[in-house]
Order: structure tokens, then sequence, then C-alpha cells
């Protein structure tokens, strides 16, 4: 038990690095570019919980200006009982620009370790494809047989898990938001993420008050998967998931207040507990003067 404790926390650590439970893995070293400048932000500190403890927390930032360009951050570290077991934490960079309904990014720098290991990821990105990759130290075990391989039509028109965070969805209602498949490429693995809506709720509380939509999630592995691990079979049949989507001011993008995802020893969700939005509503507006 204590063994699937350690391997859960550490893979709802990276989950929440990344894409809130969404990647397998959670990676990547700092990048040199510097955050977008200008426009405005969404910062929104979240809580960690695993079969209902509270195992660690999160913060993520985004920052767009003007043109659309973004810089996200998002730290994570582990707490309570898992942080004594694990004492995990972790910090991840994106950045790209929107255009239209698309984020597109152009790198993901991610570092994530444990008292016992460390690992970076370096990915950048040319026109929706994956351009270069460094992992350190690299994968083990990564020649087995009856792994699906990658190929290079695997790096095409994906985004990574962290851009994925963000969901532009200009002059759609919030079911549009929700009704959409995220190609993701996380350093690895190319895998779908298929969100359909199930209704709209008000939400009141952490500094947000407005309206939010809830979708279920399903995960779609598509390369750089092993089909008969019995976890790549649990995820797949998974339907005790999804994310609630908050609008980030009148930019037409949307953030996950809520993410949950069920495991092999309960529920996992990041919630958000605080969420504040400055000047979006000024760039949404300058833009539609265009």
């Amino acid at each position: 038990m204590r063994k699937q404790f350690l391997f859960a926390t550490r893979r709802v650590l990276v989950a929440s690095l990344i894409s809130g439970a969404f990647a397998g893995l959670g990676w990547s070293a700092p990048v040199a570019a510097g955050p977008a400048t200008g426009g405005g932000s969404f910062a929104a500190s979240y809580a960690l919980t695993l079969a209902g403890v509270s195992i660690g927390a999160a913060n993520l930032a985004a920052k767009i200006d003007n043109s659309g360009a973004y810089a996200l951050d998002m730290h994570a570290k582990l707490t309570g009982l898992a942080g004594v077991l694990v004492s995990g934490k972790g910090g991840a960079r994106a950045t790209g620009v929107i255009n239209g309904d698309r984020a597109i990014p152009a790198s993901l720098a991610v570092i994530a370790s444990t008292a016992s290991d460390k690992r970076t990821l370096r990915m950048s990105f040319a026109g929706g494809a994956v351009s270069a990759i460094e992992i350190n130290p690299p994968l083990e075990d990564w020649d087995r047989p009856d792994r699906i391989p990658v190929t290079a039509s695997h790096r095409q028109s994906v985004i990574d898990p962290l851009s994925a965070l963000l969901m532009p969805a200009p002059g759609k209602s919030l079911a549009d938001a929700c009704n959409r498949t995220i190609p993701v490429f996380d350093g690895a693995t190319r895998f779908d993420v298929v969100l359909r809506y199930k209704g709209t709720t008000t939400i009141s509380q952490g500094g947000y008050t407005g309206p939010a939509a809830t979708c279920s999630a399903r995960y779609a592995p598509v390369a750089g998967h092993r089909p008969l691990r019995s976890m790549t079979k649990f995820m797949v049949e998974n339907t005790d998931m999804g994310v609630t989507l908050i609008p980030v001011g009148d930019t037409g993008i949307y953030a996950p207040w809520r993410i949950h995802v069920r495991t092999t020893l309960g529920m996992s969700m990041l919630q958000a507990t605080r969420v504040r939005i400055e000047g979006l509503q000024a760039v949404a507006s300058r833009r539609d003067k265009k």
C-alpha cells in the first residue's frame, strides 16, 4: 500500500504541474524566454487532494499581452503525509500565442523532483509541431516491444499539457468551450483529451463570481503508451474525470476551476481556492477594435 501511495502521489504532483492530471509526464528545464509583457494576467491557487486527503498545493499564473502572446507558469508542492513520504515539488513554464480558438505553443519547460529523483524536460515548437525535445535523465525502458512507437506525424499539430490549460473559444458559449478534443504531446506520449459539456453552474468564492461549465473528460492514447499495461487500461476505461471551466475576463479564453480524475487509490482533485483576473477585459476590447 505504501508503494501504491508513493506512486500515486508522484503522479498527482506531475499531473498538477502540467495538466492537472491528464498528462503522464511532468518534466522540463527553465527556458530563456521571458513572460509576455503588457496586457493582463490570470492567477489561481489550487488545493491538491487524493481520496479526500490534502496532499499539496499548486499555483498557476498566466500573462497575455496585447498581441495574444502568453506565458504560463505553474508550481506545485506535496505537503502533509505526501510531503513527508515523497517530498515532491516542481515548476513548469509554457510560452506561445493565442490565435483564434487555438493556443499555439512555442516552448515547454518543467522540472519535477522528489527526495530520491529528479527529471527535467525541454521541448520547443515551430508552427504547431514539436521541433526539439531534451529529457534528462533519459527515459528508462523506452524500447519495450509492446510500446506504440511515436512517429514524426504524432508530433504535428499538437499542444503541450500546460498550454492545454488555456482554452480559447472566442464568441462561443460555455457549452461550446467544453466540446473539444485536445491533441497533447507531453515529450514522450501522444494522447487526446476529449471534453464534452455536461452542464452550467454558478460559482461565488475565492475571488470569482460568475458562470462555470462542467465538462466530462476521457483519455484517448495515440502513441508512446503500452496498451496492455493495467494503468493504461484503467485510464482508457476511466469515466470518472472531468474539468470545470471559468471564463478569463472577456477574452474568450477559459481556464480550469477544478480538475478531477479517479485513480486506483481514489479521487485526485485540483481545486481552485483563489482566482485573480487583472487587465484582460481591456486586452479583449483593444483586440476587438483592430
